[in-house]
């Protein structure tokens, strides 16, 4: 299984913000949308960085509120750890075990063509072993 299947199923959507806009921006889209990390591009889908709750938090213990009016650029991770669609399950898992994130974007061509979460990779994953399973009773059922 491939980060492409994955993508066709959940689409190529991805809530983006500038490394110019207001933390306090980032933080409302984050919080409207229910999500748990943006990408942050500049103007033609390039990925300059990403910004997580954990950067949020980061940012609000050390500034305090004023952490609110800084952009973008100084609370974010500017080294990103990305993908393709051809990387598997399992290499995206790896991926993310190791950096300890939870949100993988997805690279094409240079530019930003989706996002892939822990919560994508483990839905899959699960998807793969119930099928696998499955596979097996009706292998030993017609033996």
């Amino acid at each position: 299984m491939t980060v492409k299947a994955i993508l066709e199923k959940k689409g190529h959507d991805v809530l983006t913000c500038g490394p110019n806009d207001k933390l306090s921006e980032a933080i409302r889209i984050l919080t409207d949308h229910r999500i748990g990390a943006l990408v942050i591009t500049n103007g033609d889908h390039k990925i300059v960085g990403i910004l997580s709750e954990r950067d949020v938090v980061r940012v609000l213990a050390k500034e305090g509120a004023a952490a609110l009016d800084i952009a973008v650029r100084s609370a974010m991770t500017p080294k990103v750890k990305i993908c393709n669609e051809n990387h598997t399950v399992n290499e995206v898992m790896e991926i993310m075990t190791r950096g300890r994130f939870r949100h993988l974007p997805v690279e094409k061509d240079g530019l930003l063509d989706g996002i892939v979460s822990i919560g994508d990779v483990v839905k899959r994953r699960i998807e793969d072993v119930e099928r696998e399973a499955e596979e097996i009773r009706a292998y030993i059922a017609t033996a």
